[in-house]
């Protein structure tokens, strides 16, 4: 949207830039007249470099290229030997844009809900309705997985999916665990922004 702007704006100052030079340099004019017309001319690009503005703010016209991707997340267990349970998390991407998605960087990140002693939960209560030290609940981290692909190594072509998967092992006395993904926005690689979700998940044992 603000690049529109910026060129809109460009636009309008390039048209008034060019009526002063026509009114200051061309030869035997009547400058009455003449700088009617001039003004008649700019007012008139005024008019429709607001329009131009009004309307990609209003109507949205120049989103068609900005990139747009849901993510969506399964999450299944299985137990592995007598100590360990096997998670498997699968991501789906799915590009609901026009443009071409070329990512490069995604992580999957699984924290620890339960079991908590009552002492952790209330700490992170704290923080985040006391204290409003973070957006979210910052439950503890047992592992992360980062992904990196080179260029054209994971491409989701506009109205396409695809699906990206990741595999954990936790001991048998986790209960519950929060699994995250998140794939970072290919055109905004300095900033750290992207597209991602978040799964609760209980692991239920066999008997």
């Amino acid at each position: 949207m603000l690049p529109a702007i910026f060129i809109v704006g460009g636009t309008l100052a390039a048209l008034l830039l060019m009526s002063g030079a026509m009114y200051l340099w061309l030869p035997d004019i009547d400058k009455t007249g003449d700088l009617a017309r001039i003004i008649q001319a700019s007012v008139t690009a005024i008019i429709v470099a607001i329009g131009a503005m009004f309307a990609a703010v209003k109507f949205q016209i120049f989103r068609e290229s900005a990139p747009h991707v849901t993510v969506t997340q399964t999450v299944t267990h299985r137990r592995i030997g007598n100590s360990y349970v096997h998670l498997m998390v699968t991501a789906t991407l799915y590009n609901s844009s026009k443009v071409k998605m070329d990512f490069r960087r995604a992580h999957f990140r699984l924290h620890q809900v339960a079991p908590a002693t009552d002492e952790e939960v209330e700490m992170l209560y704290s923080d985040v309705f006391v204290e409003q030290k973070h957006r979210s609940l910052q439950w503890p981290v047992l592992d992360t997985v980062n992904r990196t692909w080179e260029r054209n190594g994971l491409i989701v072509e506009p109205g396409e999916s695809h699906r990206e998967s990741c595999e954990f092992f936790v001991t048998t006395g986790v209960e519950s665990v929060l699994i995250d993904s998140f794939f970072y926005n290919p055109r905004q690689p300095a900033i750290p922004q992207g597209w991602g979700t978040a799964t609760a998940y209980d692991i239920i044992q066999d008997s």
